[in-house]
């Protein structure tokens, strides 16, 4: 997994380019984040946009960029299904989900069911195996060796 994050920590010219554009709003928001926020607002020209990278709330190193929530709220949406929005996410963000992203959530909203209901889901904490795993700070410091 730290090879894939450390692959998209590396991210192309033009990706670069908008990563410096959009990060001086918001320095504390690394590269893949800065991606995602990037894409999802070229592709689906959201009302409202939120992305939340809740690495933090797993057993990652510090400052990983893995694991994301999103919340997409775009007239795109408009007389889709739940699945077929969320495929639209999903593809959007292709590159990142093959790479270093290893978890996104995605809550998908048309305009009218955000004005009914502006409420952001909430990630419950991580029970992933490697959470309880004691062995886990030597394997991930040995994989950044």
């Amino acid at each position: 997994m730290l090879s894939n994050a450390l692959r998209c920590l590396r991210p192309s010219t033009c990706t670069l380019a908008l990563t410096r554009q959009l990060t001086h709003h918001r320095p504390h928001m690394g590269p893949v984040e800065t991606t995602i926020r990037t894409k999802l607002a070229q592709a689906l020209k959201p009302e409202h946009l939120e992305v939340m990278n809740e690495s933090h709330m797993h057993a990652v190193p510090a400052g990983s960029e893995s694991h994301f929530r999103v919340l997409v709220v775009s007239p795109q949406f408009e007389g889709l299904s739940l699945l077929q929005r969320h495929r639209l996410v999903n593809e959007t963000l292709r590159e990142e989900l093959s790479s270093c992203v290893h978890a996104l959530a995605i809550q998908a909203k048309t305009p009218q069911q955000w004005s009914s209901n502006p409420s952001l889901a909430k990630s419950p904490p991580c029970m992933g195996g490697s959470k309880h795993d004691n062995t886990m700070a030597e394997k991930l410091k040995a994989g950044q060796d």
